[in-house]
């Protein structure tokens, strides 16, 4: 019975005898599952393209918040452009056809942008704790200079852990460490390591936005109760009432956004790190399908974020349309105003 389900088996690659098992789908699957995967890529790729335009080319849009912003649409703008084409190579095909050089690359760049990403959306956190907690100092404590900082620490503090975490555990002396057959692609990490790791990537962050968030939704809270009872003994005119809600409206939404963003990251991050920490001996040859959508959850993220702007923020809307027209290549095209609601 072993024998023949052994010479039925394929593998990824058949002159090897140490060759990884390759599961094999019929064609409309394959083609469904390519269609799909460039869709994502496109999606990503693009959307978060439009974001990087359009914070660097509008100066209305020049802020310490938007910038945060735009460090987060550059490293999940990589993602898709570095590391969805061969998770998605990897999850159609379940072979690493790429070799060990792209393999141990792939690796690099798929831990440094997503704990790029993480440090990005703790940034993010703290930015709009400041905006909500302490509004009149928060043009003092949170500029410009101090938010391009914070982006350039986080993106050089990124790079020198995980260089460090893949070199001390012999990944780049050690290529062996890559494949534990012929088909794989993964990194060696040993238990000290994967546990300093999860601390790092998962506890701190997670702590940090949940604990912010937490205060953020009271102080929020408490703020609305205070201008409602002062809005219901002051005005009594319907007209100002209306515009005195708008205005209220208007300024909240923008930190409701930012929220919707810290939180959709939270719950495609989370599930994959909770997953490691009950199951840490877990058989992943036995849990594939598992892994692959936790991590898959996890990149997938980076789509989504365009499609957040898109949904809540009119700004992002109304530059979708100037790029799109071209009207972002006329002289002056960076000073028009996309908020003509202040105007």
């Amino acid at each position: 019975m072993e024998v023949t389900e052994l010479q039925a088996a394929h593998f990824c690659f058949e002159s090897y005898n140490s060759s990884c098992i390759k599961e094999v789908r019929s064609t409309a699957v394959y083609v469904v599952m390519y269609i799909s995967a460039v869709a994502v890529v496109v999606l990503t790729v693009c959307g978060n393209l439009v974001v990087i335009i359009s914070i660097s080319h509008f100066k209305q849009l020049h802020t310490p918040t938007n910038f945060l912003l735009l460090s987060l649409a550059v490293a999940d703008f990589l993602v898709g452009l570095t590391v969805m084409p061969f998770r998605l190579a990897v999850l159609i095909e379940t072979c690493w056809y790429f070799g060990e050089t792209l393999c141990l690359l792939y690796n690099l760049f798929c831990a440094v942008l997503t704990l790029v990403s993480i440090y990005n959306v703790v940034c993010i956190a703290i930015d709009r704790y400041f905006a909500v907690c302490d509004a009149l100092q928060y043009s003092n404590k949170i500029t410009v200079n101090i938010a391009w900082s914070m982006i350039s620490l986080n993106w050089f503090l990124s790079l020198i852990y995980i260089l460090a975490l893949v070199y001390f555990n012999g990944n780049f002396s050690n290529s062996q460490n890559l494949f534990t057959c012929f088909g794989e692609c993964s990194v060696s990490i040993d238990e000290t390591s994967a546990a300093v790791d999860l601390l790092i990537v998962f506890f701190v962050p997670s702590s940090i936005m949940i604990t912010l968030n937490l205060k953020i939704f009271a102080v929020a809270r408490r703020h609305a109760k205070v201008i409602s009872a002062v809005t219901d003994q002051t005005i009594s005119m319907n007209e100002s009432k209306t515009s005195t809600k708008l205005s209220k409206k208007s300024g909240t939404k923008a930190a409701k956004t930012l929220g919707i963003v810290v939180v959709v990251f939270q719950l495609c991050l989370s599930p994959y790190y909770t997953f490691t920490l009950i199951y840490p001996n877990v058989n992943l040859s036995s849990s594939t399908v598992v892994i692959n959508f936790l991590v898959w959850l996890i990149f997938f993220n980076s789509s989504l974020n365009p499609i957040i702007y898109a949904l809540f923020y009119p700004w992002f809307q109304k530059s979708v349309k100037l790029i799109v027209t071209l009207r972002i290549c006329k002289s002056a095209s960076s000073l028009i105003n996309l908020f003509p609601e202040n105007v």
